[in-house]
């Protein structure tokens, strides 16, 4: 008797628990359409900010972080990945415009000026002097004014957003000789006198740098832009096999012409940092929306416990 009681009460739960998460959603969904707030678009985004989308494909590049092996500093290894499912991603970076816009409601604090990238003139040239938290900021309240999700794309997102300007930092230093520091000293300072003399700091107009086979605008130009992919410092063995990880959140992968790590708060790359070499040009960045259809329910469950 008690067995049979103890089944109904499972099938009942069984029923219960699916119909009060469907409710939950269900008010989400109400909450995100009547509770919106102001829909009105930035102005070059009247239409939407212009988009590319990325199509799915496979792309082998130099995995993100700092390797080890034995101990001895080693190039990141290649790896292989595969892309399954389409995104979009803005074709220009944020422009100095939209971004004070975000200032204008109370939400960006204004970027830092400095003397090489400030020119009021050209208020549809790409916003620089922006840490990670500004692009959060500014992120965070373009999916308010949208009623949509933004957010700063991963690290793989970039490369497959660059395709053929996704830059390859390897030293190119062989297993036998990378156990010798002066060997590694050699090629590192021979690669950062290369940058140095292909430094480019002056911000320049919005399409300067082109377009590349995808579409996508200034990638890898004198911008470098924010990840939301975490530094992280790798170990592996003699095989290549990953044998550690410690990431490091609150440190930011930023891709341009180079990979390199930022603090959330650094605006000025010559200020700090977690880069070692020549520092960054500029800090900006360009935003993915996440169209999948439960991307904003799916938001708001996890701000519930944010």
């Amino acid at each position: 008797m008690n067995e049979g009681k103890g089944k109904k009460c499972l099938r009942e739960l069984a029923v219960a628990v699916p119909a009060v998460l469907l409710a939950v959603i269900a008010g989400l969904i109400v909450v995100d359409v009547v509770g919106r707030p102001d829909r009105a678009m930035p102005r070059a985004s009247a239409v939407g900010p212009e988009m590319i989308v990325i199509a799915p494909r496979t792309m082998t590049y130099r995995a993100d972080g700092d390797f080890q092996k034995n101990n001895y500093p080693v190039d990141a290894p290649l790896t292989t990945r595969k892309l399954q499912r389409a995104f979009e991603i803005m074709k220009y970076q944020v422009s100095t415009s939209d971004y004070e816009r975000c200032v204008a409601d109370g939400d960006c604090q204004s970027a830092e000026a400095l003397p090489h990238n400030h020119d009021a003139s050209d208020a549809e040239g790409p916003i620089v002097g922006v840490s990670y938290d500004d692009a959060q900021n500014y992120a965070d309240w373009l999916s308010r004014k949208t009623g949509e999700i933004w957010h700063l794309p991963t690290d793989e997102q970039w490369a497959f957003a660059a395709g053929s300007r996704f830059p390859d930092d390897a030293l190119g230093i062989e297993d036998d000789a990378a156990a010798n520091p002066a060997i590694r000293w050699l090629r590192d300072y021979e690669k950062q006198s290369a940058r140095k003399l292909d430094r480019s700091p002056t911000r320049r107009p919005a399409g300067a740098f082109g377009i590349n086979e995808l579409g996508v605008a200034d990638i890898a130009g004198n911008v470098w832009e924010w990840t939301q992919t975490c530094h992280r410092r790798v170990n592996i063995d003699a095989y290549g096999k990953q044998v550690a990880e410690v990431p490091s959140c609150g440190v930011y992968v930023v891709n341009g012409k180079h990979r390199a790590a930022m603090s959330s708060f650094i605006r000025n790359p010559k200020t700090g940092g977690c880069s070692v070499g020549v520092p960054p040009d500029n800090l900006g960045f360009r935003l993915v929306r996440d169209n999948r259809w439960y991307a904003v329910v799916w938001k708001r469950i996890q701000n519930i416990g944010a």
